[in-house]
């Protein structure tokens, strides 16, 4: 029989929104005293705002292997109730629809079999032909008018206009969509002071509301005449007599925007920065782009891991790490903490190093396996590439100014501006 983790009182509490305050370093030894303790530590929670009684608590999962188990072992390790923290409001649900991450089989493999089967042959060449043009754009840009902020530049850039031209969004509304998606996410994991609150109650829902009404009336607009877009084909795919409904379509694209825009975002920026200020793996990669590229990318993505966590539910008794491991129960809570599992030196020798050569490299940048594996990481790692191929080519002395700003964020790796010159 397992043994059953007692709430601790360890040194740091992940529950407690000062410690996403703390400066990178003192985290980073937080999550290393954490990997070393015998049993993953349970963190009681305090209540969401406005919801009395929704605290409970989780256990902090901070090892590579107990991520991927967790991952891996979808049947047990529910992301229904929500993934994010606090977890997402019943009524919140029912208005906006659920998002993929927070469904579990058999409702989640019904859409991702309906969302993969738009992703045809066809549209993957001509997204990825999008890629370089976009990029090339881009660059055009920075050469013409040096603009200062690399994120709102370029990093935020790329992403969105390559999203919006696979789902077919006109030129028109792209601006107003942007916007509402930085209202959506502005806040998420990020403590707000009161003030802000009441000036702004609902700032995030509105935005998301308003985002998804323009996505759902282009989804009528394709159903009646459809063209060679992703919007086309997700509103017209037949899979078991199944297509994506309007809501279902909304709900899908503020997944493609939040989770697409700014995880590459973040990606880029940390990388632009990485390569800076590590200028013997920037002349690596520099004198043999073709052979050290793909390579800078995953390394990137694990010393950055732009998703921070994801929470899951018990659905049963689950003793982790197998028989006689750490014992769960029913209905309790876990965190993944996926920057501590890309962190854990039994997986990563030296794994504070940046080091694009790493091989083998197994992070958990984009999820630790099973059904809910990022379906953007083969398009994130086109970006980062291509942008990178571009960048680095046309304006090898790019490089970032200072420190990145970044944002406490609990759930994301956020970078708000990131000073460059080249």
């Amino acid at each position: 029989m397992g043994t059953v983790t007692e709430p601790a009182a360890p040194a740091v509490d992940l529950a407690d929104p000062r410690f996403w305050r703390l400066p990178a370093a003192d985290r980073a030894a937080a999550f290393a005293e954490l990997r070393a303790l015998p049993a993953p530590v349970y963190f009681g929670e305090r209540p969401a705002a406005g919801r009395p009684g929704s605290a409970r608590g989780f256990h902090a999962l901070v090892r590579h292997a107990d991520v991927v188990e967790a991952s891996r072992t979808p049947a047990v390790f529910l992301s229904g109730p929500g993934v994010t923290t606090p977890e997402p409001a019943r009524w919140v649900r029912l208005l906006f629809g659920d998002s993929m991450v927070n469904l579990d089989d058999p409702r989640h493999a019904q859409l991702r079999r309906i969302v993969s089967r738009a992703f045809t042959p066809r549209l993957i060449a001509r997204v990825e032909d999008d890629i370089r043009r976009v990029a090339a754009q881009l660059v055009d840009g920075v050469v013409r008018r040096r603009p200062e902020d690399f994120v709102t530049s370029v990093a935020a850039e790329l992403p969105f206009q390559v999203i919006c031209n696979m789902m077919g969004i006109p030129e028109e509304p792209r601006r107003a969509i942007l916007d509402q998606v930085n209202h959506a996410s502005e806040h998420t994991g990020v403590a707000r002071p009161l003030r802000s609150r009441i000036r702004v109650p609902g700032r995030g829902l509105r935005a998301l509301a308003r985002m998804q009404g323009m996505v759902a009336e282009l989804g009528r607009e394709r159903r009646r005449r459809p063209t060679d877009d992703l919007i086309s084909a997700l509103v017209t795919a037949d899979v078991d007599g199944r297509r994506l409904s309007g809501r279902e379509l909304g709900a899908f694209f503020s997944l493609l925007l939040v989770a697409g825009v700014e995880t590459t975002r973040n990606a880029l920026a940390h990388g632009l920065h990485l390569l800076t200020v590590h200028p013997g793996q920037r002349a690596l990669l520099l004198g043999d782009l073709d052979r050290y590229l793909g390579g800078a990318v995953d390394e990137i993505v694990r010393h950055s891991t732009p998703i921070i966590q994801f929470r899951r539910t018990l659905a049963a008794n689950h003793e982790l790490g197998g028989p006689g491991g750490t014992l769960l129960r029913e209905g309790e809570k876990v965190v993944l903490f996926f920057g501590s599992a890309n962190r854990d030196e039994a997986v990563f020798p030296d794994p504070d190093a940046f080091d694009l050569t790493r091989t083998p490299n197994p992070h958990l940048g984009f999820g630790g396996g099973g059904p809910h594996y990022c379906l953007g990481a083969h398009l994130a790692r086109q970006e980062m590439k291509v942008l990178f191929r571009e960048l680095f080519t046309r304006l090898p002395e790019v490089r970032s100014v200072g420190e990145p700003e970044l944002v406490p964020s609990s759930f994301d790796h956020r970078v708000r501006s990131l000073g460059f010159t080249f």
